[in-house]
């Protein structure tokens, strides 16, 4: 890419869309183009055309998405299904109709199939079922997959697919009822150590097995696919590594410095029993993680504004 290329950004203020900003404009990009959702609503397909036809963006990276934890997906699977499908159409045809040069679309590693081998192969999409806990958004990212594929063999364009693991990272959201798991661990363990509560108490058993990457790791790697990378089957984004819920959690607990006792409630869902991505198609294109997790965990807990974390 040109360092004077305008490059669209959807998504900006997001975990994952504000990291991608970062990186460009740390790598000279000059002419980032950015819109909040006040200025650009991405399901109103007449608002996103007309963006797209008056700005003419070279390279698109598609960062946008309603997203949330096992609650939210669980209560709203509707929104999680529709919105999402509406955001990536409007986005994805409005690209190719303006004849945008590339676009990365990012997809989530609830993709596959809840009993997948591990590590997941790029491959294993659709070869079972999928967790039903996030259902709806898992497929509507599929579809997402599926339409950048298509307008790939059908028209020619260079609009590429990455399902990057569980993620963390500044401007994560840390609403208890639509956060990812890392990022409520981090505010009930602050809240928990603030207030002396003696024990603290987590959904499901703890025995499930997650990965973890950085946002800024992440947007990354999302430059160096856009640059190097030409295929439309998807690409695994991940460290190649995991560790249980309870190992995660008794993690944070340093981090933040709570010393009570951490229980788990196996009433609770629990979510796919284990989500380790194989990376060895990252690795030889000749890009690996960076950021150790210890080293970014304590990063995010020290940069955050807790001060909105205590009701």
């Amino acid at each position: 890419m040109d360092k004077s290329a305008k490059i669209y950004v959807a998504g900006h203020r997001g975990l994952v869309g504000s990291a991608l900003v970062r990186a460009l404009v740390s790598s000279g990009f000059v002419n980032v183009l950015t819109r909040t959702r006040t200025e650009l609503d991405l399901t109103d397909a007449q608002a996103v055309d007309a963006f797209f036809g008056r700005e003419r963006p070279d390279y698109v990276f598609l960062a946008a998405a309603k997203v949330g934890g096992i609650a939210a997906n669980a209560a709203m699977p509707v929104e999680f299904l529709s919105e999402n499908i509406r955001i990536q159409e409007n986005v994805l045809m409005s690209a190719h109709r303006t004849d945008a040069k590339k676009l990365l679309f990012l997809g989530s590693s609830c993709i596959y199939p809840k009993f997948a081998p591990q590590p997941i192969k790029e491959e294993y999409l659709l070869s079972g079922k999928l967790e039903p806990s996030n259902l709806a958004y898992a497929v509507a990212k599929i579809a997402g997959i599926t339409l950048c594929q298509s307008l790939w063999e059908e028209y020619g364009r260079r609009f590429i697919s990455v399902m990057p693991t569980n993620l963390y990272g500044p401007n994560d959201n840390y609403d208890l009822q639509s956060s990812h798991v890392l990022a409520a661990f981090l505010r009930r363990f602050h809240v928990a150590k603030i207030k002396g509560d003696p024990t603290i108490t987590l959904w499901g058993t703890g025995t499930p097995m997650r990965e973890f990457l950085h946002a800024d790791d992440l947007a990354d790697a999302c430059l160096f696919l856009m640059e190097h990378y030409e295929s439309p089957e998807i690409v695994n984004i991940g460290v190649g590594s995991d560790l249980t819920i309870r190992d995660l959690a008794s993690l944070v607990s340093q981090v933040v410095g709570y010393g009570g006792e951490i229980l788990f409630d196996p009433t609770k869902l629990d979510g796919t029993p284990r989500k380790l991505l194989d990376v060895s198609r990252l690795h030889s294109l000749g890009w690996q993680a960076k950021i150790p997790l210890v080293q970014g965990l304590a990063n995010v807990y020290a940069e955050v504004d807790k001060s909105a974390w205590i009701a």
